[in-house]
């Protein structure tokens, strides 16, 4: 969960300079909302894998799958409700959220995979 937490808060950084000190049309006004999100969905996630890898390590798999759905369900509700409350520049949230979505996915596999290695 800190590789997680320090990822986001580097991402923070990076989009809190671009927005104050350059013009970044790809950019869009709800970067905060999307990041606290995904911090929520990191924090979900790895209690779900924790919880998996606790006891019987045959509970792991069904966990990080039902995780992975949780992902992509709760995905769907948030920008479903963010386009429907009528969000400003609504092509640009969503590429930002994709590309947010595909960043913070590969990352949670890069860093189950790794700690598998050690595990196993």
């Amino acid at each position: 969960m800190l590789r997680t937490t320090l990822v986001t808060i580097v991402l923070a950084i990076v989009f809190f300079i671009a927005e104050r000190y350059a013009q970044v049309p790809w950019l869009h006004p709800a970067w905060k909302a999307m990041l606290i999100f995904f911090l929520s969905i990191g924090f979900l996630m790895h209690r779900l894998v924790d919880i998996g890898l606790q006891g019987d390590r045959e509970q792991f798999v069904p966990m990080y799958l039902g995780a992975t759905v949780a992902r992509l369900v709760l995905s769907l509700l948030f920008t479903g409700v963010f386009l429907y409350q009528g969000v400003a520049d609504r092509r640009t949230f969503v590429f930002d959220f994709l590309a947010l979505y595909i960043f913070y996915t590969g990352f949670e596999i890069w860093t189950v995979s790794r700690n598998l290695r050690r595990d196993s």
